[in-house]
């Protein structure tokens, strides 16, 4: 295994999970958990959405393919809209989620909405299946491993992270640095399924 393509694509993933809208959450909820409380909810989250990106990294091409008839590049495109609101909602309210997200939250928000849609979100369920289909998959599913392991290291410090952020009044930059970032790779996810068309339509006319 490449080292290297290991770290890129692990990173790669962490950037589309998005540690920092975790941590907004976990930290900002009232009442405070407290740390077995925390550590609960953030290992149930991390392991129900291993469990669903690990599924979908193995099946989803199949499923894709077989069952709905669409191709991966229509789903890097659709991925890479859905992504882009989230990031264009962070960049202009400072959120990742819509208000009402939050005011739904119950006591258990490990599984709705930490481990699905904030941990296996559109942008990650998309590259997870691409990644699979177009390169290793064995590699991909490491690499979703090891990104979804720092996230629960992080979401296990959300509390301490959340105090430091609102002490030094970053955590509306952050959320707006972060969501441009997300915005940013949901457009080149768009370009790559574009383009994708794009070389499959014109191999096919030319043939």
């Amino acid at each position: 295994m490449d080292f290297d393509v290991f770290i890129k694509t692990t990173l790669y993933f962490l950037a589309l999970i998005n540690p920092a809208s975790k941590v907004f959450i976990l930290s900002t909820m009232q009442p405070a958990y407290t740390k077995a409380e925390l550590y609960k909810v953030s290992a149930k989250a991390s392991l129900a959405a291993l469990i669903i990106l690990l599924v979908i990294s193995a099946a989803g091409v199949f499923v894709l393919h077989s069952i709905f008839q669409v191709e991966v590049y229509s789903l890097r495109i659709a991925g890479g809209v859905i992504l882009f609101i989230i990031g264009l909602t962070a960049v202009r309210k400072g959120r990742f989620y819509e208000q009402n997200v939050q005011d739904a939250m119950t006591n258990d928000i490990s599984i709705v909405p930490l481990a699905a849609p904030l941990i296996a979100g559109p942008g990650t369920i998309t590259a997870a299946i691409f990644y699979s289909s177009e390169h290793n998959m064995t590699l991909t599913m490491i690499a979703l491993t090891a990104a979804v392991a720092i996230n629960f290291v992080i979401m296990l410090s959300s509390v301490w992270i959340g105090k430091l952020m609102e002490k030094i009044h970053a955590f509306g930059p952050l959320i707006r640095i972060t969501g441009l970032i997300v915005a940013a790779v949901s457009v080149q996810m768009i370009l790559g399924g574009v383009s994708e068309w794009l070389t499959i339509t014109l191999s096919a006319m030319n043939n």
